[in-house]
């Protein structure tokens, strides 16, 4: 075996007894003698063999090693069958094993019975964890489920644990807003369940395993990011992280968790692509009821309602309860479903502000956002209606919608709420393919409360559909609406550039090539392309291996048919 320190705690002599035996005895082959029989394996049938492996050359170190390996294996095994019953006694007989071996532990071929031991008792002693904390090399060796006691007391170290898992995530939840391979797979494609089966979301779960502290830690974690960072991907995992213990049946950690059943049924709104009369009564139960003195659940409820999937499917939710109000001629106002996806939304958007603040006071709707932005919104979508079926009919003109009024820009420019509404009001006319309603529309986010037109979400899913439209670049107007008057203002932002190069690359083909240049031109003049350079490789490589698909000229019918004339219509009686 390995020399190292430990076996003489527990009362095995090294070879520093040897030397001494050596060193002090006047006959060294009597002391090697003695040394053997007190310290060999004492067995009848080994020492009957060991002439006879002696002949052979096999050495006793070997001999001994191979032995201990399977007398260790064979410990395992019996460790394992006793963590299976997880009875008192079988505890009892691991804490027992673990103090007879422990003060060995530094000795490398003792130390797997001394981790697999402490993986399986739910609680190791405090002195076992101060000394694997203080030596680095046992702490890496050691199991998670170790870990997690010794985290569980050192949250700074659990934090250094977690934060290359959270740094990935961003990682992962970037590239995937910005993937120009598959444009029909979008960023919100993904379902739920999908999203919380990636590997990192795995190792994540299994360092929180079933310890309410940690989950805490974590959730301690993800508040102090998102206001540190305003990034709302923090919101999304702390939604996941959640409902994938829940998936795994954790009931102590979701029963810990105030806001469980809500986020429980905001994910089952997100499964199933829209907010429902049954699930919407069932979030109103929720803001309505918050108990006196439980004020703070407020603000882990908006950081549910802030993570991009659940403003997604809510603000879908609210351009659905719109065009009800369409066919229906009501008033938004009068649609309570819509009221409470206002108030969920509005919720959602002030999440880092309630958080910051401590001031978990739910935000109140002002009552002329229904009275006068959501009527004028339900105006246009009435207008979109008219132009559809007006679009169908033979010899009638298409009138482009007009103008909007001061109004409606003063309103999207102070209100984060209608900056959103406007914003997906652009998706579902960019959905619907209504070419003169998005260049109607498009131009006007420019002016939206913080910018928020140009955030990573949104970007994604506006370009996703603008490749749909393709076709419709061939409009000067429409190339204008999208490039000139929304993309260029700000593509000196990165993450801008790298939106409208996906767009690019999908769509090249139909700009027209004066346009296309100008927009590369002022792409390329005068910054570092370095970040995106791969992107914009591609793009080249796309635009200079392109070749239009042959146009098929109708074949000739070659049919005895052919000349044969047409039958002449009977008269009308």
């Amino acid at each position: 075996m390995s020399k190292n320190t430990g076996l003489d705690k527990i009362g095995i002599a090294t070879g520093n007894h040897l030397n001494i035996a050596l060193t002090t005895s006047s006959d060294p082959l009597s002391a090697i003698q003695e040394f053997q029989n007190v310290n060999g394996i004492d067995a009848d049938t080994l020492k009957i063999a060991l002439p006879f492996l002696d002949l052979h050359g096999v050495k006793r170190l070997t001999l001994h090693l191979s032995i201990f390996e399977t007398i260790r294996e064979k410990l395992l095994q019996r460790v394992s069958e006793l963590a299976s019953n997880n009875d008192g006694d079988s505890i009892q007989k691991l804490e027992t094993l673990l103090d007879s071996s422990f003060p060995a532990i530094k000795n490398k071929d003792i130390r797997p019975v001394c981790m697999a031991v402490m993986k399986h008792l739910p609680k190791v002693k405090d002195e076992y964890l101060k000394q694997l904390l203080e030596d680095k090399e046992l702490y890496q060796e050691a199991a998670t489920e170790v870990k997690r006691q010794i985290w569980e007391n050192n949250q700074s170290l659990f934090g250094e644990e977690v934060q290359p898992l959270l740094a990935q995530y961003l990682q992962e939840k970037e590239r995937s807003l910005w993937k120009h391979d598959n444009p029909g797979l979008t960023f919100f494609s993904l379902s739920p369940r999908q999203r919380r089966q990636r590997p990192l979301l795995t190792r994540l779960l299994e360092m929180v395993g079933s310890s309410v502290t940690l989950y805490d830690m974590v959730l301690q974690f993800l508040r102090t990011l998102f206001l540190r960072s305003r990034d709302t991907h923090y919101c999304t995992l702390r939604v996941e992280l959640l409902m994938a213990l829940h998936d795994l049946e954790y009931n102590a950690i979701c029963s810990s968790d105030a806001c469980h059943k809500f986020t429980w049924c905001v994910d089952a709104c997100v499964r199933e692509k829209t907010v429902n009369a049954k699930r919407a009564r069932e979030l109103q139960g929720f803001l309505d009821t918050l108990k006196k003195g439980h004020e703070t659940v407020l603000g882990d409820l908006s950081m549910v309602l802030c993570e991009p999937y659940a403003m997604n499917i809510v603000l879908q939710s609210v351009m659905k309860a719109l065009q009800h109000c369409v066919m229906t001629e009501t008033l938004p106002r009068e649609n309570p479903d819509l009221v409470l996806l206002c108030r969920m939304t509005l919720l959602g958007l002030n999440a880092w502000e309630i958080i910051d603040s401590q001031n978990y006071v739910e935000p109140k709707l002002d009552p002329g956002f229904f009275t006068k932005f959501l009527a004028y919104m339900v105006s246009l979508m009435a207008e979109d209606q008219v132009r559809y079926f007006t679009a169908k009919m033979p010899g009638e003109t298409v009138v482009p919608p007009p103008l909007p009024p001061d109004m409606y820009a003063t309103w999207i420019s102070r209100y984060p709420l209608a900056s959103m509404v406007a914003m997906y009001y652009c998706l579902q006319c960019a959905r619907m393919k209504d070419r003169l309603a998005v260049a109607q529309i498009l131009p006007t986010l420019i002016h939206c409360e913080g910018e928020r037109a140009y955030a990573d979400t949104f970007l994604h899913a506006l370009t996703s559909y603008l490749v749909h439209m393709k076709d419709d670049f061939q409009q000067p107007e429409f190339c204008m609406a999208v490039f000139d008057d929304f993309f260029m203002p700000a593509v000196s932002r990165e993450n801008v550039l790298r939106h409208l190069l996906r767009l690019l690359i999908h769509i090249h083909h139909k700009v027209p090539r004066p346009k296309l240049d100008s927009v590369l031109e002022e792409i390329s003049s005068d910054r570092d392309l370095s970040e995106v350079r791969a992107t914009l490789d591609v793009l080249q490589e796309k635009m200079s291996t392109f070749e239009p698909s042959p146009v098929l000229s109708p074949q000739k019918l070659d049919s005895p048919l052919a000349s044969v004339p047409a039958p002449t219509p009977a008269p009308h009686r």
